[in-house]
């Protein structure tokens, strides 16, 4: 591990517990902080894959049932069913429900529900290229053993005691490298992360969609798939959590 990312892992470790320390909290206005950082998670996931949705137009779609003007069902259906699989993974980290095979294909459901029926929670079936990426996803026959090899090295390395936030970003890394559905991949190691970092007792970490920071996001994503290097996005991920930390602790802590 290199300096920067375990001085990263030690500040987020110092800001979990001022977390901790701060709670528990006021629960409305707990309510009011989850809510602004789950909008603001929703709209920027999505900003990703190209929804042209702003970041007040999403929170009138998810919170008000608006319909906005000029944009299409798919982009109002993506706000609306991101926004439940956040309550999905919550609830899901709340009971302590272990992640599974299962559980992946739930979330990925919830995220094309009502997008693409017949591949919501489905492995896809035929082969795969990524735009502008050198990476190859494996061929559908492939995606069943590499996934059960994925979930076993993700419990191998919870029982090391592997850093919670190095397990998040390898849960993201290697569903988004072995690319199991035809659509909602993004999105659905995106949720994963955060399901597991909230498991944690970590708050939601939002992955920026500006052009900037989407440019990191796929380099990164490309450096650990292409040339085996998981470093760039582990420091991609553990400046994320930190940041999500610090500026939470920045509401709280008055």
């Amino acid at each position: 591990m290199n300096t920067l990312l375990a001085t990263l892992l030690q500040q987020t470790d110092t800001l979990k517990q001022r977390l901790q320390a701060a709670r528990p909290l006021d629960a409305e206005a707990l309510k009011k902080i989850q809510a602004s950082f789950e909008m603001e998670y929703t709209f920027e996931s999505n900003r990703i894959e190209g929804n042209t949705l702003t970041l007040q137009e999403t929170a009138l779609v998810v919170s008000e049932g608006v319909t906005i003007g000029g944009k299409s069902v798919r982009e109002h259906l993506e706000a609306i069913n991101h926004a439940q699989a956040i309550e999905f993974i919550k609830d899901i980290a709340r009971a302590g429900i272990e992640i599974t095979e299962r559980t992946i294909r739930e979330i990925h459901a919830i995220i094309l529900h009502g997008i693409n029926k017949e591949q919501a929670g489905r492995y896809r079936s035929v082969p795969v290229m990524i735009v502008g990426s050198r990476h190859i996803p494996p061929q559908p026959y492939l995606i069943g053993p590499q996934t059960e090899t994925f979930i076993a090295a993700y419990k191998a390395m919870e029982t090391a005691g592997t850093h919670p936030v190095i397990v998040a970003a390898y849960l993201h890394d290697e569903l988004v490298k072995i690319h199991p559905f035809i659509d909602g991949n993004g999105r659905t190691s995106r949720l994963l992360m955060n399901l597991y970092l909230i498991s944690k007792g970590y708050t939601i970490t939002t992955l920026k969609g500006d052009n900037e920071a989407k440019q990191a996001y796929y380099t990164a994503l490309e450096t650990s798939h292409v040339d085996n290097n998981a470093g760039p996005f582990r420091l991609l991920v553990a400046t994320a959590v930190k940041n999500s930390l610090e500026t939470y602790l920045q509401i709280v802590e008055v």
